[in-house]
Protein backbone atom coordinates (compact mmCIF):
# COMPACT_ATOMS: atom_id res chain seq x y z
CA UNK A 1 0.00 0.00 0.00
CA UNK A 2 1.09 3.57 -0.58
CA UNK A 3 2.73 5.39 1.96
CA UNK A 4 0.93 8.32 3.94
CA UNK A 5 1.32 11.88 2.69
CA UNK A 6 2.31 14.53 5.50
CA UNK A 7 2.65 18.01 3.94
CA UNK A 8 4.45 20.16 6.36
CA UNK A 9 7.55 19.58 8.36
CA UNK A 10 6.61 21.70 11.28
CA UNK A 11 6.21 20.10 14.88
CA UNK A 12 2.45 18.61 13.63
CA UNK A 13 3.79 17.10 10.51
CA UNK A 14 7.02 16.03 12.08
CA UNK A 15 4.81 14.58 15.08
CA UNK A 16 2.30 12.64 12.68
CA UNK A 17 4.84 11.30 10.87
CA UNK A 18 7.13 10.18 13.84
CA UNK A 19 3.36 8.77 15.23
CA UNK A 20 2.33 6.98 11.96
CA UNK A 21 5.83 5.30 11.83
CA UNK A 22 5.55 3.90 15.36
CA UNK A 23 2.74 1.89 14.36
CA UNK A 24 3.99 0.74 11.00
CA UNK A 25 2.89 3.20 8.54
CA UNK A 26 5.59 4.56 6.14
CA UNK A 27 5.11 7.99 5.30
CA UNK A 28 6.57 10.74 2.65
CA UNK A 29 7.04 14.07 4.36
CA UNK A 30 7.05 17.17 2.18
CA UNK A 31 8.79 19.67 3.39
CA UNK A 32 8.35 23.63 1.47
CA UNK A 33 12.17 24.78 3.07
CA UNK A 34 15.18 23.23 2.84
CA UNK A 35 14.78 22.02 7.03
CA UNK A 36 17.09 24.52 8.50
CA UNK A 37 15.73 25.78 11.56
CA UNK A 38 16.36 29.34 12.72
CA UNK A 39 17.07 29.99 16.16
CA UNK A 40 14.27 32.20 17.76
CA UNK A 41 14.25 32.06 21.48
CA UNK A 42 11.15 34.79 21.83
CA UNK A 43 9.17 31.89 19.93
CA UNK A 44 8.49 29.64 22.42
CA UNK A 45 5.44 26.61 22.94
CA UNK A 46 3.98 25.25 25.97
CA UNK A 47 3.37 21.75 26.27
CA UNK A 48 1.06 19.82 28.81
CA UNK A 49 2.07 17.07 30.46
CA UNK A 50 0.71 14.52 28.29
CA UNK A 51 1.48 16.23 25.08
CA UNK A 52 4.99 16.04 25.99
CA UNK A 53 5.03 12.40 26.75
CA UNK A 54 3.90 11.51 23.98
CA UNK A 55 6.71 13.46 21.96
CA UNK A 56 9.42 11.98 24.54
CA UNK A 57 7.44 8.25 23.84
CA UNK A 58 8.45 9.37 19.91
CA UNK A 59 12.00 9.93 20.07
CA UNK A 60 12.56 12.96 21.61
CA UNK A 61 13.49 11.90 25.41
CA UNK A 62 16.00 15.23 25.72
CA UNK A 63 13.29 18.01 25.59
CA UNK A 64 13.32 18.31 29.79
CA UNK A 65 17.04 19.38 28.73
CA UNK A 66 16.25 21.98 26.88
CA UNK A 67 12.82 23.08 28.49
CA UNK A 68 11.51 23.81 31.66
CA UNK A 69 8.69 22.61 33.91
CA UNK A 70 7.41 25.51 36.10
CA UNK A 71 7.93 25.18 39.84
CA UNK A 72 4.66 27.49 40.43
CA UNK A 73 2.06 29.68 39.12
CA UNK A 74 1.97 33.03 40.34
CA UNK A 75 -0.29 35.68 39.55
CA UNK A 76 -0.40 39.66 40.73
CA UNK A 77 -3.14 42.91 40.39
CA UNK A 78 -1.39 46.13 40.58
CA UNK A 79 0.72 45.89 43.30
CA UNK A 80 -0.74 42.61 44.90
CA UNK A 81 0.14 39.23 44.94
CA UNK A 82 -3.51 37.39 44.13
CA UNK A 83 -2.53 33.77 44.01
CA UNK A 84 0.56 31.40 44.56
CA UNK A 85 0.10 28.09 43.22
CA UNK A 86 2.65 25.33 43.42
CA UNK A 87 3.46 23.05 40.72
CA UNK A 88 4.95 19.32 40.51
CA UNK A 89 7.73 21.28 38.68
CA UNK A 90 9.48 17.92 36.60
CA UNK A 91 8.77 14.52 35.92
CA UNK A 92 7.64 12.27 38.71
CA UNK A 93 9.54 11.09 41.20
CA UNK A 94 11.87 8.18 41.23
CA UNK A 95 9.22 5.33 42.43
CA UNK A 96 7.06 6.80 39.02
CA UNK A 97 4.46 8.01 40.85
CA UNK A 98 3.42 11.46 39.96
CA UNK A 99 3.79 14.29 42.94
CA UNK A 100 0.84 14.03 45.00
CA UNK A 101 -1.23 17.34 45.78
CA UNK A 102 0.71 19.24 42.98
CA UNK A 103 -0.78 19.98 39.48
CA UNK A 104 1.49 18.62 36.67
CA UNK A 105 3.87 21.19 35.11
CA UNK A 106 3.77 22.28 31.73
CA UNK A 107 6.77 22.19 29.56
CA UNK A 108 7.78 25.17 28.58
CA UNK A 109 10.99 25.54 25.41
CA UNK A 110 11.45 27.44 21.77
CA UNK A 111 9.92 26.12 19.50
CA UNK A 112 13.12 25.98 16.84
CA UNK A 113 14.58 23.28 19.93
CA UNK A 114 11.38 21.15 19.52
CA UNK A 115 11.64 21.15 15.61
CA UNK A 116 15.05 20.25 16.05
CA UNK A 117 14.30 17.00 18.43
CA UNK A 118 11.62 16.25 16.03
CA UNK A 119 13.80 16.36 12.59
CA UNK A 120 16.44 13.97 15.05
CA UNK A 121 14.09 11.61 15.75
CA UNK A 122 12.68 11.77 11.96
CA UNK A 123 16.31 11.19 10.78
CA UNK A 124 16.88 8.03 12.92
CA UNK A 125 13.38 6.46 11.02
CA UNK A 126 13.73 4.51 8.30
CA UNK A 127 9.64 4.54 7.51
CA UNK A 128 9.50 8.14 7.59
CA UNK A 129 10.93 9.71 4.11
CA UNK A 130 11.40 13.48 4.56
CA UNK A 131 11.68 15.70 1.07
CA UNK A 132 13.39 19.19 1.43
CA UNK A 133 12.49 21.98 -0.97
CA UNK A 134 8.59 20.37 -1.79
CA UNK A 135 5.96 22.63 -2.28
CA UNK A 136 2.59 21.17 -3.65
CA UNK A 137 0.94 23.05 -5.98
CA UNK A 138 -1.74 20.12 -7.71
CA UNK A 139 -3.63 17.50 -6.18
CA UNK A 140 -5.90 14.61 -6.91
CA UNK A 141 -8.23 12.56 -5.85
CA UNK A 142 -9.64 8.57 -6.94
CA UNK A 143 -10.72 5.40 -5.26
CA UNK A 144 -7.49 3.79 -4.67
CA UNK A 145 -5.52 6.85 -3.30
CA UNK A 146 -4.31 10.61 -3.49
CA UNK A 147 -1.51 12.14 -5.86
CA UNK A 148 0.17 15.68 -5.73
CA UNK A 149 2.85 17.23 -7.46
CA UNK A 150 5.55 19.18 -6.11
CA UNK A 151 6.94 22.51 -8.51
CA UNK A 152 10.51 22.83 -8.97
CA UNK A 153 13.25 22.61 -8.20
CA UNK A 154 11.95 19.47 -7.23
CA UNK A 155 9.34 18.83 -9.79
CA UNK A 156 7.68 15.48 -8.83
CA UNK A 157 4.72 13.44 -9.07
CA UNK A 158 3.40 11.56 -5.34
CA UNK A 159 1.52 8.54 -4.73
CA UNK A 160 0.06 8.11 -1.20
CA UNK A 161 -2.88 6.10 0.02
CA UNK A 162 -4.14 9.33 2.10
CA UNK A 163 -2.32 12.77 2.43
CA UNK A 164 -2.57 15.04 5.51
CA UNK A 165 -2.10 18.85 5.03
CA UNK A 166 0.17 20.53 8.35
CA UNK A 167 0.86 23.27 6.15
CA UNK A 168 0.19 25.96 8.45
CA UNK A 169 -2.36 28.84 8.65
CA UNK A 170 -1.94 29.51 4.98
CA UNK A 171 -2.52 26.07 4.24
CA UNK A 172 -1.97 24.91 0.14
CA UNK A 173 -3.68 21.59 0.86
CA UNK A 174 -6.78 23.39 2.15
CA UNK A 175 -6.79 25.78 -0.82
CA UNK A 176 -6.72 23.22 -2.88
CA UNK A 177 -9.49 21.17 -1.47
CA UNK A 178 -11.34 24.68 -1.39
CA UNK A 179 -12.46 24.10 2.51
CA UNK A 180 -13.58 27.77 3.89
CA UNK A 181 -11.38 28.59 7.08
CA UNK A 182 -13.61 31.45 8.38
CA UNK A 183 -12.88 33.30 12.17
CA UNK A 184 -11.81 36.31 13.88
CA UNK A 185 -8.68 38.10 12.93
CA UNK A 186 -6.37 40.08 15.27
CA UNK A 187 -7.73 38.79 18.59
CA UNK A 188 -5.34 39.89 20.20
CA UNK A 189 -1.43 40.96 20.18
CA UNK A 190 1.26 40.99 22.18
CA UNK A 191 5.07 41.99 22.27
CA UNK A 192 7.37 39.43 23.06
CA UNK A 193 11.10 39.71 24.51
CA UNK A 194 13.28 36.69 25.21
CA UNK A 195 15.97 38.05 27.82
CA UNK A 196 18.19 36.51 30.11
CA UNK A 197 18.02 37.97 33.67
CA UNK A 198 17.89 37.15 37.33
CA UNK A 199 14.28 38.34 38.11
CA UNK A 200 13.06 37.69 41.68
CA UNK A 201 11.29 34.39 41.26
CA UNK A 202 12.91 30.95 40.40
CA UNK A 203 11.66 28.96 38.01
CA UNK A 204 8.06 30.45 38.83
CA UNK A 205 5.72 31.47 35.55
CA UNK A 206 4.03 34.91 36.71
CA UNK A 207 1.26 36.62 35.46
CA UNK A 208 0.73 40.03 36.36
CA UNK A 209 -2.36 42.30 35.28
CA UNK A 210 -2.83 45.69 35.68
CA UNK A 211 1.09 46.51 36.66
CA UNK A 212 1.86 49.85 38.39
CA UNK A 213 4.35 50.99 35.91
CA UNK A 214 3.69 53.65 33.04
CA UNK A 215 4.28 51.05 30.27
CA UNK A 216 2.89 47.67 31.61
CA UNK A 217 -0.29 48.07 29.90
CA UNK A 218 -3.30 45.82 30.91
CA UNK A 219 -0.97 42.54 31.60
CA UNK A 220 2.56 41.40 31.55
CA UNK A 221 3.45 37.81 31.37
CA UNK A 222 7.23 36.14 32.32
CA UNK A 223 7.63 32.75 31.62
CA UNK A 224 11.02 31.07 32.32
CA UNK A 225 13.09 29.02 30.61
CA UNK A 226 16.42 27.24 30.76
CA UNK A 227 19.75 29.25 31.45
CA UNK A 228 18.05 32.16 33.58
CA UNK A 229 16.40 32.89 29.74
CA UNK A 230 12.96 34.23 30.10
CA UNK A 231 10.06 35.13 27.35
CA UNK A 232 7.77 38.41 28.29
CA UNK A 233 4.30 39.06 26.83
CA UNK A 234 2.59 42.42 27.18
CA UNK A 235 -0.49 42.78 26.19
CA UNK A 236 -1.04 45.20 23.37
CA UNK A 237 -3.97 47.32 22.85
CA UNK A 238 -6.46 46.20 19.86
CA UNK A 239 -6.05 48.75 17.27
CA UNK A 240 -2.46 50.27 18.51
CA UNK A 241 0.22 51.88 17.17
CA UNK A 242 3.70 50.07 15.92
CA UNK A 243 6.07 48.35 18.25
CA UNK A 244 9.14 50.26 18.02
CA UNK A 245 12.48 48.90 19.41
CA UNK A 246 12.44 51.70 21.86
CA UNK A 247 8.78 50.88 22.52
CA UNK A 248 9.85 47.55 23.76
CA UNK A 249 13.13 48.05 25.48
CA UNK A 250 11.26 50.91 27.65
CA UNK A 251 8.59 48.24 28.02
CA UNK A 252 11.69 45.66 29.49
CA UNK A 253 13.71 47.84 31.92
CA UNK A 254 9.86 49.81 33.45
CA UNK A 255 8.65 45.90 33.51
CA UNK A 256 11.99 44.84 35.31
CA UNK A 257 12.44 47.67 37.42
CA UNK A 258 9.07 47.44 38.79
CA UNK A 259 9.67 43.45 39.73
CA UNK A 260 13.03 43.79 40.81
CA UNK A 261 12.79 47.45 42.77
CA UNK A 262 15.61 48.76 40.15
CA UNK A 263 16.12 47.86 36.19
CA UNK A 264 18.90 44.94 36.68
CA UNK A 265 21.24 43.72 34.38
CA UNK A 266 20.13 42.14 31.47
CA UNK A 267 21.01 40.16 27.92
CA UNK A 268 17.98 41.10 25.31
CA UNK A 269 18.30 38.00 23.02
CA UNK A 270 15.02 38.70 20.88
CA UNK A 271 12.15 40.65 20.26
CA UNK A 272 9.14 39.90 18.27
CA UNK A 273 5.47 40.98 18.04
CA UNK A 274 3.11 38.08 18.42
CA UNK A 275 -0.52 38.35 16.45
CA UNK A 276 -3.39 35.98 17.31
CA UNK A 277 -6.30 34.78 15.23
CA UNK A 278 -9.14 32.67 15.64
CA UNK A 279 -9.87 29.94 13.32
CA UNK A 280 -11.98 26.85 12.04
CA UNK A 281 -11.68 25.25 8.96
CA UNK A 282 -15.10 24.30 8.05
CA UNK A 283 -13.97 20.82 7.05
CA UNK A 284 -11.06 18.57 8.41
CA UNK A 285 -11.76 15.54 5.95
CA UNK A 286 -11.94 15.44 1.73
CA UNK A 287 -12.31 12.07 0.54
CA UNK A 288 -8.91 11.04 1.60
CA UNK A 289 -7.37 14.22 2.89
CA UNK A 290 -6.98 15.78 6.12
CA UNK A 291 -6.08 19.15 7.84
CA UNK A 292 -4.01 18.63 10.99
CA UNK A 293 -2.97 21.96 13.42
CA UNK A 294 -3.01 25.23 12.13
CA UNK A 295 -4.21 23.91 9.14
CA UNK A 296 -7.51 23.28 10.49
CA UNK A 297 -7.48 25.85 13.62
CA UNK A 298 -5.81 28.97 14.99
CA UNK A 299 -6.29 29.51 18.76
CA UNK A 300 -4.29 31.19 21.24
CA UNK A 301 -5.84 33.82 22.99
CA UNK A 302 -5.99 33.50 27.24
CA UNK A 303 -3.04 31.30 27.33
CA UNK A 304 -4.28 27.92 25.33
CA UNK A 305 -2.28 26.57 23.01
CA UNK A 306 -2.16 26.39 19.66
CA UNK A 307 1.00 24.34 19.05
CA UNK A 308 -0.16 21.44 21.80
CA UNK A 309 -3.76 21.47 19.98
CA UNK A 310 -2.33 19.94 16.86
CA UNK A 311 0.02 17.60 18.61
CA UNK A 312 -3.02 16.20 19.66
CA UNK A 313 -4.38 16.32 16.12
CA UNK A 314 -2.21 14.32 14.67
CA UNK A 315 -2.17 11.27 17.71
CA UNK A 316 -5.69 11.12 17.51
CA UNK A 317 -5.27 10.82 13.91
CA UNK A 318 -2.30 9.12 13.70
CA UNK A 319 -3.85 5.54 14.92
CA UNK A 320 -6.80 6.09 12.91
CA UNK A 321 -4.32 5.94 9.51
CA UNK A 322 -2.85 3.39 10.92
CA UNK A 323 -5.93 1.30 11.15
CA UNK A 324 -7.07 2.02 8.05
CA UNK A 325 -3.45 1.55 6.40
CA UNK A 326 -3.42 -2.34 7.86
CA UNK A 327 -6.54 -3.47 7.91
CA UNK A 328 -8.24 -1.36 5.05
CA UNK A 329 -10.79 1.21 4.21
CA UNK A 330 -12.61 2.14 7.90
CA UNK A 331 -14.87 4.88 6.75
CA UNK A 332 -16.50 5.60 10.18
CA UNK A 333 -13.49 5.20 11.92
CA UNK A 334 -11.76 8.25 9.66
CA UNK A 335 -14.77 10.53 9.60
CA UNK A 336 -14.47 10.10 13.89
CA UNK A 337 -11.42 12.40 13.23
CA UNK A 338 -12.81 15.60 11.88
CA UNK A 339 -15.95 14.61 14.49
CA UNK A 340 -13.71 14.71 17.47
CA UNK A 341 -11.19 16.93 17.12
CA UNK A 342 -13.15 19.79 15.40
CA UNK A 343 -15.68 19.70 18.26
CA UNK A 344 -12.75 19.90 20.99
CA UNK A 345 -11.09 22.83 19.23
CA UNK A 346 -14.63 24.41 18.68
CA UNK A 347 -15.79 24.01 22.66
CA UNK A 348 -11.74 25.42 22.81
CA UNK A 349 -12.36 28.83 20.56
CA UNK A 350 -16.31 29.48 22.72
CA UNK A 351 -14.63 29.44 26.09
CA UNK A 352 -11.89 31.91 24.45
CA UNK A 353 -14.49 34.01 22.77
CA UNK A 354 -16.74 33.89 25.85
CA UNK A 355 -14.31 34.88 28.56
CA UNK A 356 -12.91 37.39 26.61
CA UNK A 357 -15.20 40.43 27.14
CA UNK A 358 -15.19 39.43 30.39
CA UNK A 359 -11.26 39.80 30.79
CA UNK A 360 -10.52 42.55 28.45
CA UNK A 361 -13.95 44.56 28.92
CA UNK A 362 -12.20 47.40 30.82
CA UNK A 363 -13.45 48.69 34.12
CA UNK A 364 -17.37 49.31 35.11
CA UNK A 365 -19.33 47.75 37.46
CA UNK A 366 -17.19 44.25 37.23
CA UNK A 367 -14.32 45.67 38.81
CA UNK A 368 -16.27 46.32 42.05
CA UNK A 369 -17.63 42.77 42.41
CA UNK A 370 -15.89 41.02 45.13
CA UNK A 371 -13.86 38.22 44.03
CA UNK A 372 -14.15 39.62 40.54
CA UNK A 373 -10.36 39.77 40.42
CA UNK A 374 -10.00 36.26 41.58
CA UNK A 375 -12.17 35.05 39.11
CA UNK A 376 -10.34 37.00 36.59
CA UNK A 377 -6.87 34.72 37.80
CA UNK A 378 -8.83 31.49 37.73
CA UNK A 379 -9.83 31.69 34.05
CA UNK A 380 -6.23 32.99 33.01
CA UNK A 381 -4.74 30.26 34.70
CA UNK A 382 -6.86 27.97 33.17
CA UNK A 383 -5.54 28.45 29.89
CA UNK A 384 -1.79 28.87 31.16
CA UNK A 385 -2.36 25.41 32.85
CA UNK A 386 -4.44 23.20 31.10
CA UNK A 387 -7.29 22.90 33.18
CA UNK A 388 -11.13 24.11 32.48
CA UNK A 389 -12.65 24.65 29.21
CA UNK A 390 -9.67 27.44 28.17
CA UNK A 391 -7.04 24.27 29.14
CA UNK A 392 -8.29 20.97 30.24
CA UNK A 393 -7.35 17.72 27.92
CA UNK A 394 -10.40 17.19 25.62
CA UNK A 395 -12.78 14.37 26.23
CA UNK A 396 -14.88 12.51 23.09
CA UNK A 397 -17.77 11.92 25.22
CA UNK A 398 -20.25 12.47 22.45
CA UNK A 399 -18.19 10.66 20.01
CA UNK A 400 -19.40 8.28 17.01
CA UNK A 401 -16.89 5.64 18.25
CA UNK A 402 -18.77 5.45 21.53
CA UNK A 403 -20.02 2.30 22.50
CA UNK A 404 -23.94 2.20 23.39
CA UNK A 405 -24.55 2.05 26.51
CA UNK A 406 -24.84 -1.11 28.75
CA UNK A 407 -26.23 -2.19 32.08
CA UNK A 408 -22.34 -3.48 32.38
CA UNK A 409 -20.98 -0.44 31.78
CA UNK A 410 -19.38 0.72 35.78
CA UNK A 411 -18.53 4.73 36.87
CA UNK A 412 -14.96 5.35 37.22
CA UNK A 413 -12.63 8.77 38.03
CA UNK A 414 -12.84 8.99 33.89
CA UNK A 415 -15.42 9.53 32.54
CA UNK A 416 -16.24 7.69 29.10
CA UNK A 417 -14.05 9.60 26.28
CA UNK A 418 -11.76 11.75 28.58
CA UNK A 419 -8.01 10.50 28.84
CA UNK A 420 -7.30 7.82 31.14
CA UNK A 421 -4.84 8.57 34.13
CA UNK A 422 -1.62 8.00 34.22
CA UNK A 423 -1.05 4.64 36.63
CA UNK A 424 1.37 1.73 37.16
CA UNK A 425 0.65 -1.05 35.02
CA UNK A 426 2.29 -4.78 34.64
CA UNK A 427 2.01 -6.66 31.12
CA UNK A 428 1.62 -10.38 31.09
CA UNK A 429 5.31 -10.44 30.57
CA UNK A 430 6.15 -8.89 33.82
CA UNK A 431 6.87 -6.00 32.77
CA UNK A 432 6.04 -3.08 34.68
CA UNK A 433 5.85 1.27 33.36
CA UNK A 434 3.19 3.84 33.23
CA UNK A 435 0.24 3.27 31.25
CA UNK A 436 1.40 6.67 29.33
CA UNK A 437 4.13 4.67 27.56
CA UNK A 438 1.82 1.85 26.22
CA UNK A 439 0.18 3.89 24.03
CA UNK A 440 0.42 5.17 20.69
CA UNK A 441 1.15 1.54 19.18
CA UNK A 442 -1.64 1.22 16.99
CA UNK A 443 -3.93 -1.11 19.12
CA UNK A 444 -6.55 -0.69 22.24
CA UNK A 445 -5.83 -1.59 25.47
CA UNK A 446 -7.36 -3.32 28.05
CA UNK A 447 -6.50 -2.61 32.13
CA UNK A 448 -7.91 -5.35 34.72
CA UNK A 449 -7.82 -3.56 38.05
CA UNK A 450 -6.63 -6.36 40.86
CA UNK A 451 -5.43 -5.25 43.82
CA UNK A 452 -2.71 -7.49 45.22
CA UNK A 453 -1.12 -8.12 42.34
CA UNK A 454 1.90 -5.96 42.73
CA UNK A 455 3.34 -8.35 45.28
CA UNK A 456 2.36 -11.22 44.36
CA UNK A 457 4.13 -13.67 41.91
CA UNK A 458 3.21 -12.89 38.40
CA UNK A 459 2.88 -17.18 37.73
CA UNK A 460 -0.22 -16.94 40.53
CA UNK A 461 -1.90 -14.39 39.77
CA UNK A 462 -1.77 -15.14 35.78
CA UNK A 463 -3.93 -18.54 36.70
CA UNK A 464 -6.35 -16.70 39.31
CA UNK A 465 -9.59 -15.20 39.88
CA UNK A 466 -10.83 -13.62 36.53
CA UNK A 467 -7.65 -13.68 35.07
CA UNK A 468 -7.94 -16.56 32.52
CA UNK A 469 -11.72 -15.33 31.62
CA UNK A 470 -10.05 -11.99 31.01
CA UNK A 471 -7.13 -13.93 28.99
CA UNK A 472 -9.67 -15.35 26.37
CA UNK A 473 -11.57 -12.71 26.45
CA UNK A 474 -9.11 -10.14 25.20
CA UNK A 475 -7.70 -12.97 22.81
CA UNK A 476 -11.60 -12.94 21.14
CA UNK A 477 -11.62 -8.90 20.28
CA UNK A 478 -10.97 -7.76 16.61
CA UNK A 479 -7.39 -7.43 15.66
CA UNK A 480 -4.66 -7.13 18.69
CA UNK A 481 -5.41 -5.67 21.93
CA UNK A 482 -2.80 -5.86 24.77
CA UNK A 483 -4.21 -7.00 28.01
CA UNK A 484 -2.41 -5.02 31.36
CA UNK A 485 -3.18 -4.94 35.05
CA UNK A 486 -3.00 -2.56 37.74
CA UNK A 487 -2.98 -2.30 41.05
CA UNK A 488 -5.84 0.27 41.59
CA UNK A 489 -7.13 2.87 39.38
CA UNK A 490 -8.73 6.10 40.63
CA UNK A 491 -12.34 5.06 41.63
CA UNK A 492 -12.54 1.76 40.20
CA UNK A 493 -13.21 -1.24 42.47
CA UNK A 494 -11.49 -4.28 42.72
CA UNK A 495 -11.79 -6.48 39.23
CA UNK A 496 -13.27 -3.04 37.24
CA UNK A 497 -11.79 -3.70 33.70
CA UNK A 498 -11.02 -0.56 31.79
CA UNK A 499 -11.21 -0.79 27.86
CA UNK A 500 -8.29 2.42 26.27
CA UNK A 501 -8.49 3.47 22.95
CA UNK A 502 -4.60 3.51 21.02
CA UNK A 503 -4.41 7.17 22.01
CA UNK A 504 -5.42 6.92 25.86
CA UNK A 505 -9.15 8.00 26.12
CA UNK A 506 -11.55 5.71 27.54
CA UNK A 507 -13.72 3.67 25.78
CA UNK A 508 -15.58 2.05 28.75
CA UNK A 509 -15.57 0.72 31.94
CA UNK A 510 -17.15 -2.69 32.88
CA UNK A 511 -18.24 -4.19 36.26
CA UNK A 512 -16.57 -7.61 36.11
CA UNK A 513 -15.50 -9.54 33.14
CA UNK A 514 -18.11 -8.94 30.22
CA UNK A 515 -16.92 -10.37 27.09
CA UNK A 516 -19.65 -9.55 25.47
CA UNK A 517 -20.18 -6.15 26.32
CA UNK A 518 -15.93 -5.51 25.65
CA UNK A 519 -16.33 -7.28 22.37
CA UNK A 520 -19.52 -5.10 21.24
CA UNK A 521 -17.31 -1.89 22.88
CA UNK A 522 -13.97 -2.75 21.35
CA UNK A 523 -16.25 -2.72 17.83
CA UNK A 524 -17.22 -0.03 18.05
CA UNK A 525 -13.89 2.07 19.15
CA UNK A 526 -12.33 1.07 16.13
CA UNK A 527 -15.68 2.18 13.73
CA UNK A 528 -17.98 -0.54 14.27
CA UNK A 529 -18.91 -3.92 12.85
CA UNK A 530 -19.58 -3.52 8.26
CA UNK A 531 -22.95 -3.43 7.49
CA UNK A 532 -23.11 -6.32 6.01
CA UNK A 533 -21.53 -8.04 8.50
CA UNK A 534 -23.43 -6.39 10.99
CA UNK A 535 -27.49 -7.77 9.35
CA UNK A 536 -26.14 -11.12 9.24
CA UNK A 537 -25.24 -10.88 13.04
CA UNK A 538 -28.15 -9.90 13.97
CA UNK A 539 -30.00 -12.37 11.35
CA UNK A 540 -28.00 -15.47 13.22
CA UNK A 541 -29.11 -13.69 16.73
CA UNK A 542 -32.68 -13.77 15.64
CA UNK A 543 -32.21 -17.80 14.62
CA UNK A 544 -30.72 -18.31 17.89
CA UNK A 545 -33.89 -16.96 20.01
CA UNK A 546 -36.16 -19.06 17.58
CA UNK A 547 -34.23 -22.11 17.94
CA UNK A 548 -34.99 -21.99 21.87
CA UNK A 549 -31.24 -21.83 22.60
CA UNK A 550 -29.88 -20.25 25.75
CA UNK A 551 -30.83 -16.87 26.42
CA UNK A 552 -27.66 -15.01 25.07
CA UNK A 553 -26.59 -17.76 22.98
CA UNK A 554 -27.40 -16.68 19.30
CA UNK A 555 -25.80 -12.99 20.44
CA UNK A 556 -22.28 -14.54 21.62
CA UNK A 557 -22.34 -16.99 18.67
CA UNK A 558 -23.15 -14.00 16.16
CA UNK A 559 -20.21 -11.81 17.80
CA UNK A 560 -17.55 -14.70 17.28
CA UNK A 561 -18.54 -15.36 14.00
CA UNK A 562 -18.46 -11.34 13.03
CA UNK A 563 -14.62 -12.12 15.32
CA UNK A 564 -13.74 -14.50 12.93
CA UNK A 565 -14.44 -13.69 10.12
CA UNK A 566 -13.64 -9.65 10.60
CA UNK A 567 -10.09 -10.47 11.74
CA UNK A 568 -8.81 -13.52 9.76
CA UNK A 569 -6.85 -11.58 7.58
CA UNK A 570 -5.33 -8.74 10.74
CA UNK A 571 -3.25 -11.16 12.44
Amino acid sequence: MDPVIVVGAGPVGLTLSLALAAQGVPSVLLDEGSGAEEPRPARTVVLREDTADLLGRLGCRELDRVGLRWTGWRSMRRKQSVREMPLSGGRPDEGGEPLSGLLPSPLHLPQHELSTALRAAVDKEPLVRLVPMSRIDTLEQDRDGITVHTREPGSTWWRGSYLVGCDGARSTVRKLLDIRFPGRTAVERHAVAALRAELPWTDEAVLHRQPPWRTGGDEVSARPLPGGVWRLDWLLPPRGELVTPEAVINRIRDTLAGWCGETPAYELLDTGVHTLHHRLARRWRKQRAFLAGDAAHLLGALGTQGLDEGIRDAENLAWKLAHAWHHGPAEQLLDSYQAERRAAVAARLRAADQSLPILRGGGGLRTLVPGAARGHDTLLADGHLGRGALGAPPSYSHSPLSPPHAEAHTVVGTPPGAPVADVTVTAPDGTTTRLRERLGQGHPLVILVAPGTGVWDRRHWQTAGVMPRLTDAVAALPGTTELLVTESYPGASAHTVLLVRPDGHLVAAFGGVRPAELFTAAQAALGGVPRGERERAEDEESEGRESGGREGRGEKEALARVHAEGTAGHR
